[in-house]
């Protein structure tokens, strides 16, 4: 299972192993047991009107710093 990073209000950030399906929906905070919601994480892409050529991924973003997934 993979594990995923919930926020919670008081206590902080928390990492927590969940089903895929089970993974949007808010987690039990080990410490206060209140619910915390998941943590949004990803690539950071910009979308750029000028993406065009080499540099560019095949729909036009390109990840930040420069990286060659998407060329």
């Amino acid at each position: 299972m993979p594990l995923y990073e919930y926020l919670c209000d008081d206590c902080g950030r928390f990492e927590m192993m969940r089903r895929v399906s089970e993974r949007d929906e808010p987690a039990l905070c080990p410490e206060c047991h209140e619910q915390a919601g998941r943590v949004q994480t990803g690539a950071q892409i910009r979308r750029s009107a000028s993406a065009s050529g080499d540099d560019a991924g095949s729909y036009g973003f390109q990840h930040r710093g420069g990286c060659s997934c998407c060329s």
